[in-house]
């Protein structure tokens, strides 16, 4: 294939390869994922593709193509910017590891590539030119009837890979779909086996669960097959914690985050592990004096909810990103009793718009008064960036060649100054050097170059109590 200038769509670009590798008198089809995305009328985020030629001749035919998996038949055909992946039909033999399998035989009838794929509904071919659907374990019918089904035997095919039992989940919640009978009790009976799964494969699966859509459908189903308590057991605690019906009128806080999450429709990872977890330290904290309170729960679920992401293997970014919309969910019931610089500082926030979902999804689930939400929003809308990140009037350099002499509270002083910038009480340098001036006698020694100087103590040097 030449590189041309201009990359054909995804779809025009694969069948492409389909064509070319047929011309030579190989089988090939659009294979997996795309298909039964094409099936339901959805657009597919990437094409693949499953072929009789062996890796060796489609990188015969493609030479800038890519091994990205040869020992398992798998090579990357590249074009500009697009790729699509070209995998030799195979059979599969032994699992280990629970994830590869211990060899291949590469095949030319795809049938045998079906039946060792893991769902129905993603075990089909499709022919790009004429529309023609290979179907050898009943997918569309699963598509037309909802249903995700194993591939045969539903047992063997978790023990193969068993991270399949979340798959299974996932493009349930995902497409509204129920779960065939017996790949659902399967999926209760081999749940040990996630045991074996790197923390980190189990990570992505959750969040796939959380943001492709159906949340609360995917999570429901993992607490009914017993998922929910071996992967987030705080989770599960969530469910039977009453809440004070004034305030939440909706049930337990599991009732709560339930329907947050079936509100959030799709949503970035740190938005929906946030929501998932805002309430993460309520179970913990529950307690009735003249009615239900959680003190400090804010506070016991921000450590719980570092802990279970770190579990997890989350990055350090998503950490404190998820963290930050649990330590603050509370803040915007006071967000119009805010001084003008607390406010400020507090819509200046990294990803404010992540914290003012949360908060919507918050109310919406509960009491449902959206005021607090509406004055936050206005303000992040329609204030000015300089107005919240004005240019600082005075540094710690500042300080210094005035005199100052460096100390732990210089941050202090600065906050206070910018405190004052913020609420439009100061305008310039001169006038925030002059607040500095009037803070000193209580906050910081006052310019060393002044006769009578104060010690870092506060105390005078001439003081005899010394």
């Amino acid at each position: 294939m030449s590189e041309s200038t201009t990359s054909p769509p995804r779809r025009e670009y694969a069948a492409r390869v389909v064509e070319i590798l047929r011309r030579r008198g190989y089988k090939a089809w659009f294979a997996g994922g795309c298909v039964r995305d094409e099936v339901l009328g959805i657009p597919p985020k990437d094409y693949d593709i499953a072929s009789s030629a062996t890796p060796e001749q489609v990188l015969a035919l493609f030479p800038r193509a890519e091994k990205v998996g040869a020992h398992f038949g798998v090579v990357l055909v590249k074009e500009a910017e697009n790729c699509v992946e070209v995998a030799t039909f195979r059979s599969d033999h032994g699992y280990s590891d629970g994830r590869h399998p211990d060899a291949v035989t590469f095949e030319t009838d795809p049938r045998l590539d079906a039946i060792r794929r893991d769902f129905t509904i993603n075990a089909m071919f499709l022919d790009p030119f004429t529309g023609e659907v290979l179907d050898f374990t009943g997918g569309r019918d699963d598509l037309r009837a909802g249903v995700v089904r194993a591939v045969g035997n539903a047992v063997e095919r978790f023990r193969e890979d068993h991270l399949r039992i979340l798959r299974a989940a996932r493009f349930a919640a995902r497409f509204g779909f129920a779960i065939e009978p017996e790949t659902y009790a399967a999926m209760r009976s081999q749940g040990s086996l996630l045991d074996t799964v790197s923390r980190e494969r189990v990570r992505e699966e959750l969040i796939r669960i959380l943001t492709e859509g159906g949340a609360r459908r995917g999570l429901e189903l993992l607490d009914g097959c017993g998922l929910l308590e071996r992967l987030l057991p705080e989770v599960k605690a969530f469910q039977g914690v009453a809440q004070p019906p004034e305030f939440h009128p909706e049930g337990d806080v599991w009732t709560h985050v339930m329907l947050m999450l079936d509100l959030m429709g799709k949503a970035s990872p740190a938005l929906a592990l946030g929501v998932l977890l805002h309430d993460v330290g309520k179970p913990s904290t529950f307690r009735v004096a003249e009615r239900i309170r959680f003190d400090g729960h804010v506070e016991v679920g921000v450590v719980m909810a570092r802990r279970i992401l770190e579990r997890l293997r989350c990055s350090g970014e998503q950490v404190e990103r998820v963290c930050a919309l649990v330590e603050h969910h509370m803040r915007f019931s006071h967000v119009k009793r805010m001084k003008q610089s607390t406010l400020k500082r507090f819509l200046r926030m990294p990803r404010f718009e992540d914290h003012l979902e949360l908060h919507r999804l918050d109310c919406l689930s509960s009491h449902r008064n959206l005021e607090s939400y509406e004055f936050a929003r206005h303000a992040f809308e329609n204030m000015p960036s300089e107005a919240l990140r004005p240019p600082r009037l005075l540094t710690g350099d500042d300080l210094i060649a005035a005199g100052y002499t460096p100390g732990p509270l210089f941050r202090e002083l600065l906050r206070a100054v910018e405190d004052a910038q913020l609420e439009g009480r100061v305008h310039s340098r001169e006038e925030a050097l002059d607040l500095a001036a009037s803070l000193t006698p209580r906050r910081l020694p006052p310019p060393s170059n002044q006769p009578g100087a104060m010690r870092a103590d506060g105390a005078s040097p001439h003081d005899p109590t010394t």
